[in-house]
């Protein structure tokens, strides 16, 4: 509670708002890299107070959102099979699919359970040995570790009737698919606190330096936000590029380096796809190949599944920061909450349900409703 309340300083907010609108000379486009970070600045209005004097873009750091179509697929066939039980976390059960979701999945009879931790789903292998017992392993590196500790204990104890369907993806290539992207205007990052917490902050500093952009590690509080805004824009006005720690409570630039040597060890990069967006080389994790008998994907032969985005939904405009939720057609008519065309309307991190929850259906003059 102690950080909640130094973090939630009404007053405190307004004078560090009120310094960045007397410091910035024009409405930098700033990106948060996080679905939390979007989530607090909607909710706590932290855009509305700036008053236009910062443009906050949002970006692809949902991770329930940046899962491609076909994994939702693969994932759907596999849990779909009598054999099978099929752990996700919550999040991940009322993403749409091509044609249903893993809620469907269950209410038609397949075994889909939720999970808070993938140690759960190897506990479950080990308690029903003649069953085959599939963890859905998505997210960035925050969640990555666990998820490599449990294949690690899986091959280490010999469960074989466990499996992962992998999906990870990772922040560095994607800033640098953002900034290679002609229709890129990003000035500035706010990057993720957690991810952070994990990789430490050692991997930005080649990107700052080659894009020429700040990028500051951001936690998800008000004050965090509004701070790491501050630090971006001081440096925007002053035509530096570094990278700054505004999150050292929880972050060195080091990270953690023994769960960094658990990830060396149980994956390697990969060509992945982020929905809505593509495939960005080497931005993503698959597992090593002396682990590569406990892959989902390989052991229920579900590889050759692909699919198309369909046509109406927008929401790889939205992650890509190039379409505020609010500007899209669909939004909050055929995509709600209760209907959702993609990933950003249903996940609890998604920019449009962020939009949709805060009320945001409007799109004012010269800043989003």
């Amino acid at each position: 509670m102690r950080y909640l309340t130094e973090f939630r300083d009404g007053p405190l907010a307004v004078k560090l708002a009120d310094e960045i609108k007397r410091t910035a000379t024009r409405p930098w486009p700033i990106m948060e890299v996080c679905g939390g970070q979007t989530h607090s600045i909607i909710k706590n209005g932290i855009d509305q107070l700036l008053g236009g004097a910062v443009d906050l873009i949002h970006g692809p750091g949902c991770p329930v959102c940046v899962t491609p179509l076909e994994m939702i697929d693969k994932a759907l066939s596999i849990a779909a099979r009598p054999e099978v039980i099929f752990c996700s976390f919550g999040d991940m059960l009322r993403v749409p699919g091509s044609e249903k979701d893993l809620f469907r999945v269950r209410s038609e009879g397949g075994d889909v359970r939720v999970v808070y931790s993938p140690l759960d789903a190897l506990d479950l292998a080990r308690k029903n040995p003649g069953r085959q017992v599939v963890f859905f392993g998505i997210g960035f590196e925050t969640t990555a570790p666990a998820n490599a500790m449990a294949v690690y204990l899986a091959a280490r104890q010999g469960i074989d009737n466990f499996s992962m369907l992998v999906s990870h993806v990772l922040v560095p290539p994607a800033l640098e698919a953002i900034l290679s992207s002609p229709a890129c205007r990003v000035k500035g990052f706010l990057a993720a606190g957690h991810v952070c917490c994990v990789m430490g902050f050692w991997q930005y500093p080649p990107i700052a330096a080659k894009w020429r952009v700040p990028i500051v590690v951001t936690g998800f509080e008000p004050l965090d936000l509004l701070e790491g805004i501050r630090r971006t824009v001081r440096q925007l006005e002053a035509g530096e590029a570094s990278v700054e720690n505004g999150y050292e409570r929880a972050v060195t630039f080091d990270g953690n380096r023994r769960a960094q040597t658990l990830l060396e060890e149980i994956f390697e990069p990969t060509d992945r796809g982020w929905r809505g967006i593509g495939t960005i080389p080497k931005s993503g994790w698959r597992l090593a190949e002396r682990y590569r008998a406990f892959d989902a994907e390989i052991r229920f032969d579900v590889g050759a599944i692909t699919t198309r985005e369909p046509a109406i939904c927008r929401a790889g405009e939205v992650l890509q920061g190039t379409l505020k939720p609010n500007q899209c057609p669909a939004f909050g008519a055929a995509c709600t909450p209760r209907t959702p065309l993609g990933a950003t309307m249903v996940s609890s991190e998604g920019a449009c349900a962020a939009y949709y929850h805060a009320g945001r259906f409007v799109q004012l003059a010269g800043r989003d409703g």
